[in-house]
C-alpha cells in the first residue's frame, strides 16, 4: 500500500510540475501598454521661473501640438524620421544612440546598446527614452523668464548636421545646434558626450549682440506619461519603484509617486541638488550646477503627463558679450558607483529600503567577488560561503541547541506518557528536563531570526543590481534576474529545505508539526517566480546548513555516547 500511494504521489508531482511549465509558456508576464491619451489642448509644459531678481513675464501658452508628430523608433538601428520642425538629429556613442528634435533641442529618444531587451534578440538595444501615441518619456531643457527664447514657443534650431557618431579612437562627441531670436541674439546649444559615459553635459552658449542686457532661466525637465515599467522583472514578491525621485536638506532620498504628484507636490530650493526618474535597473536624472540655486518642482499636464524639472536662478548677458550655462543629464544604467561620483546621494536611486546598511556592503562583496570569478552565480555561491562562514559560530549555536533537543526527545514522549493529559506537570517537568540537560528551547529561534534581515539585504542587493540583468550562470540559467523558467532551483531549493527539516527535531504539538512539515512545501510555491539568482543563494544556504548541523549533530551525538560510556 505504501509503494502505491507514494507512486500515486511521484505522479501527481510530475503532472503539477508539467502544468506550472504549460502555464508559464501560455501566460508568460508581459508589461501592460500605456493607454494612448486623448489629444486635446494641453497646458503649457515649460515652467514659469520663480528666482528671477526682476518682475517675472507672463509665459504665453504655446500652440497646441502637431498631431502629425511621428513615433520615435525604438529598434536598434536609430532612422532619421521626420518631427514638427525637420529631421530628427541621430546621435550614436558606444553606449548611447539618442535623437533630439530641432524644435526645442530635446532628447526624444534614447537607447542603451550595452543593454538588450530581450536577452535572446541581438541588436535590440533597451530603451529608455521615447516619444509615441502611447508613450511619453522625454528630457526637455531650455532657457525661460525675461528674455527666454523658449517662453511663447520652442525655438527651432539649426544643427551643423544630422546625424553624430562617435567614431573608433574619439573619446569625446559634441554635438551644436544654433538659433538666433528676433533681437539678434545667438544662441548655441551643445550636447557633450564623453566614451564610456552616460553622462550628457547640456551647454547654453548665449551671445548678446544687441544694445541691451539679456536675461533668462535655464530649465530642465523629464516629461513622462503614466506606462508600466518596461524594465521590471517578471516574479512575485516587492516590485522596484517606479516614480520620480529627487533629493534636499531635509531628505537625501525623496521618492514621489504618480499618486504623490496627483495629490499636488510644493517645489524645493537649494543650492545644485538633482531631479531623476527611477525604474527597475535604469534611471534618468537632470543634475543643474552646484553653484545655482535651483527650484525643483512636480505637476501634470493635461494630457496626463507628469513633469519634474528644475529652474535655475537668472542670469544675465552684458550688451556684446558672452554667458554660458550649463546642466548635466544622465540616461543610463543604476550604477552604484557612478551615480555616486555625478552627485551627492543620486546613488540612493539604487533603492535597498531601511536595511540598505547591510545591503550595501552586501553588494561591495558581490562585486569584489565578481571582479575576480567573472560569473555572477559562481559569485553568489562564494558569497553565500563568506556570508555562512560570518554567521559560523551564531548557525553552530543554534544546530547544536537543535541536536540535544533531538536527544532528548525519547525523555520528552516518556514525560508524555507518564502525565497524560496533566499540561501543568508536564509542562513543570519538561522545563526541569531541560534544566538538567542544559539546554535552551529558544536556542535554536534566536540565531535564525538575526540571519532574516541579510537575507532581506540580499534579495534588494539582487534585485535592484543591474549587473545581474541578463546575467548567466550556468546550463538554463541564462539570467539571474529572472525566474528558473524550468523551476528546477525553486524545485531543489524545496527539497534541501525538507531535508533540514527532518535533521530538526519535530515540535511536541502536533499540529505545530504538520505546520513545519507543510514550509518546504510552501516556500516552494513562494520561490517559484523569485529572481534565480536569490533562488540559488537560498539553495546554496540551505545546503550549506545541511552540511554543518549534520556535522554538529554527529558530534554532539558522539560527544554524549562516549560521555554515556565513561559513566558507566
Amino acid at each position: 500500500m505504501d509503494s502505491i500511494k507514494y507512486i500515486i504521489l511521484g505522479g501527481l508531482a510530475i503532472v503539477s510540475y508539467l502544468l506550472l511549465l504549460a502555464w508559464q509558456a501560455d501566460y508568460p508576464n508581459v508589461p501592460q501598454s500605456a493607454v494612448s491619451p486623448a489629444i486635446s489642448q494641453p497646458e503649457s509644459d515649460i515652467p514659469v521661473p520663480s528666482l528671477n531678481s526682476g518682475d517675472t513675464p507672463s509665459v504665453a501658452t504655446p500652440a497646441a501640438p502637431n498631431p502629425d508628430i511621428p513615433v520615435v523608433p525604438t529598434a536598434s538601428v536609430v532612422t532619421t524620421t521626420q518631427s514638427a520642425s525637420g529631421n530628427l538629429i541621430n546621435v550614436r556613442t558606444d553606449v548611447l544612440n539618442l535623437s533630439i528634435d530641432p524644435t526645442g533641442g530635446d532628447i526624444v529618444f534614447a537607447s542603451l546598446p550595452e543593454f538588450r531587451t530581450q536577452i535572446d534578440v541581438e541588436d535590440d538595444p533597451f530603451v529608455v527614452l521615447e516619444s509615441g501615441s502611447l508613450r511619453t518619456y522625454v528630457a526637455q531643457s531650455g532657457l525661460i523668464g525675461r528674455h527666454g527664447i523658449d517662453n511663447n514657443a520652442r525655438p527651432v534650431y539649426s544643427p551643423t548636421q544630422d546625424s553624430y557618431t562617435m567614431v573608433e579612437g574619439d573619446n569625446s562627441l559634441v554635438v551644436s545646434l544654433n538659433y538666433t531670436d528676433a533681437n539678434g541674439v545667438q544662441v548655441v546649444k551643445r550636447y557633450h558626450f564623453e566614451r564610456g559615459s552616460y553622462l550628457i553635459n547640456v551647454e547654453y552658449e548665449v551671445n548678446n549682440l544687441s544694445s541691451t542686457p539679456w536675461q533668462a532661466n535655464l530649465f530642465g525637465q523629464i516629461k513622462r506619461s503614466n506606462f508600466a515599467d518596461p524594465s521590471q522583472s517578471s516574479g512575485f514578491g516587492m516590485a522596484s519603484f517606479l516614480g520620480f525621485a529627487t533629493t534636499s536638506p531635509d531628505d537625501p532620498y525623496d521618492k514621489v509617486s504618480f499618486g504623490d504628484i496627483d495629490g499636488g507636490r510644493s517645489s524645493i530650493e537649494m543650492n545644485g541638488g538633482w531631479i531623476a526618474f527611477s525604474q527597475h535597473y535604469f534611471l534618468s536624472a537632470w543634475i543643474p550646477s552646484e553653484g545655482s540655486t535651483n527650484s525643483f518642482t512636480l505637476r501634470k499636464n493635461n494630457l496626463n503627463e507628469y513633469i519634474g524639472g528644475f529652474t535655475s536662478t537668472e542670469f544675465v548677458v552684458a550688451p556684446q558679450s558672452t554667458s554660458t550655462q550649463s546642466a548635466q543629464f544622465y540616461v543610463g544604467p543604476k550604477d552604484q558607483y557612478s551615480l555616486r561620483e555625478i552627485s551627492s546621494n543620486l546613488d540612493l536611486t539604487i533603492d535597498y529600503g531601511w536595511l540598505w546598511f547591510v545591503a550595501s556592503p552586501i553588494y561591495w562583496l558581490l562585486t569584489k567577488i565578481n571582479s575576480f570569478v567573472g560569473n555572477y552565480g559562481v559569485s553568489i555561491l562564494l558569497l553565500t560561503l563568506c556570508v555562512k562562514a560570518i554567521f559560523y559560530k551564531l548557525s553552530a549555536t543554534s544546530y547544536r541547541s537543535m541536536a540535544n533537543m533531538r536527544r532528548v526527545m525519547p525523555k520528552m514522549a516518556q514525560l508524555k506518557e507518564r502525565y497524560g493529559d496533566d499540561k501543568m506537570k508536564l509542562q513543570k517537568a519538561t522545563m526541569e528536563l531541560y534544566q538538567k540537560e542544559k539546554i535552551n528551547p529558544f536556542g535554536g529561534c534566536l540565531p535564525m531570526l538575526v540571519q532574516m534581515p541579510v537575507f532581506i539585504a540580499l534579495y534588494w542587493v539582487l534585485m535592484e543590481s543591474v549587473e545581474l540583468r541578463h546575467a548567466p550562470f550556468m546550463l538554463w540559467i541564462d539570467d539571474l534576474s529572472v525566474m528558473d523558467p524550468f523551476f528546477v532551483l525553486p524545485l531543489l531549493m524545496g527539497a534541501s529545505m525538507y531535508a533540514q527539516s527532518l535533521l530538526s527535531p519535530a515540535p511536541a504539538d502536533p499540529m505545530q508539526a504538520k505546520i513545519m512539515r507543510f514550509m518546504p512545501v510552501a516556500m516552494t510555491v513562494f520561490f517559484l517566480w523569485f529572481p534565480a539568482g536569490l533562488v540559488l543563494y537560498w539553495l546554496a544556504n540551505s545546503v550549506l546548513g545541511i552540511a554543518q548541523q549534520w556535522y554538529i549533530t554527529h558530534k554532539i551525538d558522539a560527544e554524549y555516547a562516549a560521555k554515556e560510556a565513561k559513566n558507566h
